[in-house]
């Protein structure tokens, strides 16, 4: 599980770095005003689509019934199977895709309100979403594949898919920076870039599952059992997708209402918020819900909940230093990142107040795959979907109330606030089911997690102001500099005494420890 896991970490990690190099370029682009509000909302269209209709809710039915029938009836019932969730996929996208296009404008109307008023950022949202919006047919497609694939315990293309996707953009926007003439434009081009990034990631699983002789194929679909249990477990996954989107539809509604670079300013402090979680989220959530699937179908609920507190221990020492980096120096990671081009100092500034605020949910981001694993493993769908609900519930009521007194970061609490309730409710039905079990181990890593995340606060607190002195006399690049120089203190602080901290409450794995001590006698 760890080894597929820094596998498919290592790849989101290049996926997460190209597209932190596809976000600088669209930022020296587009800036922070009303072009890039437009295509902000345009491409939250066809994203919100995605994670209602593709991966979120279809791997979530889609993994464990598919793992289910693989170990239960062999490869060639998991095929018929797969073929037939296939051809009623590509049927489905035909439909959603005709419904949209009969009126677009009116979509882009009922999503961002606050555009109508202004006529031309109204009319380049509609123009990119007509571009940008048949991305979601690829991608859903290549989910299902990324399923099959995943389930066989193939991980390296899938994860290795939206890195390229994303080199495919930043093509396509270098095009528009380095031949503005030739070019349609900057907003043109990366509407065709983000489609053409969707075919790039369906081209690269179909290939690899054709080669593994998993490619699905079009057939007659028939109700079987497995057919239907798909589908029992698909509705209420939609339903945990879907309200994870009525939260991103309400930012986009609400932002739409903040003056001009309030839904820039939340876009971009999400693309960070979104670059290590995402790595390490997509990582162990994807690796563990096969996992789990896999040993619940074999009857190995022991290991199953093993694997899930592994997993757990892992996500929090990993995503410990990005909570408190995003709460201490949210203004000087967004300056690094961004400011440069039309990216201005109030930019950097709004958004900084947005990351910190993200930072705040974060560690229920990083655990909230992880606790919905206990029950999508079993097939239970409809649990987590009714704890989302009140938890989207929360964060809307919270956007509408917070949005005018704290502007776009009250937005990034109320996110923070309903994620919480999510993970806390979850928990706490997997727990009272015997469905999770925190054991020992897990408990005492989170104790050394906290121990070592003090120390890298008050390093980064006591470091920092000399820092600044220090650096203001470069020429060029004091910021990045003075960034360096923080992460490398960070690391110098953090990880010894995170493995200080494992080594006190006896959490650190055997096999770990007796590497490291083979290590220090090779030093000596």
């Amino acid at each position: 599980m760890y080894r597929n896991i820094f596998l498919v970490g290592g790849w989101t990690i290049a996926s997460r770095l190209t597209g932190f190099l596809r976000d600088i370029a669209l930022a020296a682009l587009m800036g922070g005003g009303a072009l890039n509000d437009a295509y902000v909302a345009a491409i939250k269209l066809p994203n919100q689509f995605r994670q209602i209709f593709g991966e979120g809710s279809f791997n979530a039915a889609y993994l464990p019934t598919y793992t289910r029938v693989l170990e239960a009836s062999g490869p060639e019932e998991a095929g018929r199977f797969a073929s037939q969730v296939f051809t009623l996929l590509a049927l489905s996208q035909i439909a959603l895709l005709g419904l949209v296009y009969l009126d677009m404008p009116l979509l882009v109307r009922l999503t961002s309100p606050g555009f109508v008023s202004q006529p031309e950022k109204f009319a380049q949202a509609v123009a990119m979403s007509r571009i940008m919006f048949p991305y979601i047919a690829f991608i859903a497609v290549f989910a299902l594949h990324q399923g099959t694939l995943n389930a066989n315990n193939a991980w390296g293309s899938p994860a290795f898919a939206p890195a390229a996707a994303n080199v495919c953009m930043i093509a396509f926007l270098s095009f528009a920076a380095f031949f503005p003439k030739l070019s349609p434009g900057v907003a043109s081009m990366a509407s065709w870039g983000f489609l053409a990034s969707g075919a790039t990631q369906l081209a690269i699983v179909m290939a690899d599952a054709r080669r593994r002789g998993l490619l699905e194929r079009l057939t007659w679909p028939r109700w079987t059992p497995d057919i239907r249990r798909f589908f029992w477990m698909l509705g209420p996954a939609i339903g945990i997708s879907a309200s994870y989107q009525i939260g991103a539809l309400a930012d986009q509604i609400v932002g739409s209402l903040l003056p001009t670079g309030g839904l820039s300013a939340i876009s971009y402090a999400d693309r960070l918020y979104q670059l290590p979680g995402g790595v390490i989220v997509i990582a162990t959530g994807s690796v563990l819900l096969r996992e789990m699937s896999a040993l619940v179908a074999l009857g190995d609920e022991r290991g199953a909940l093993a694997a899930q507190n592994r997993a757990a221990s892992l996500t929090l020492a990993l995503g410990a230093p990005f909570v408190v980096a995003f709460l201490l120096i949210p203004d000087l990671i967004i300056a690094v990142a961004f400011e440069r081009g039309a990216f201005t100092a109030n930019a950097t500034h709004q958004a900084a107040g947005v990351l910190a605020a993200y930072a705040l949910g974060m560690p229920a981001l990083l655990i909230d795959r992880i606790t919905s694993a206990s029950f999508l493993s079993r097939g239970d769908t409809a649990t987590p979907m009714k704890v989302t609900l009140v938890g989207v519930a929360v964060n809307v009521a919270l956007k509408i109330a917070l949005f005018r007194p704290l502007g776009a970061p009250g937005l990034a609490l109320a996110t923070a606030a309903g994620l919480w309730i999510k993970v806390a409710g979850v928990f706490a039905l997997a727990r009272r089911r015997g469905w999770t079990a925190p054991d020992a181990r897990l408990l005492a890593t989170f104790a050394a997690t906290l121990f070592a995340a003090g120390a890298l606060a008050l390093a980064l607190t006591v470091a920092d102001g000399p820092l600044v002195q220090l650096m203001a006399h470069l020429p060029r690049l004091a910021r990045e500099a003075r960034l360096l120089a923080l992460i490398a203190i960070g690391v110098a602080v953090y990880f010894p005494a995170l493995g200080a901290g494992l080594w006190l409450t006896q959490a650190m794995p055997a096999a770990v420890l007796k590497r490291a001590l083979g290590v220090l006698r090779l030093a000596r």
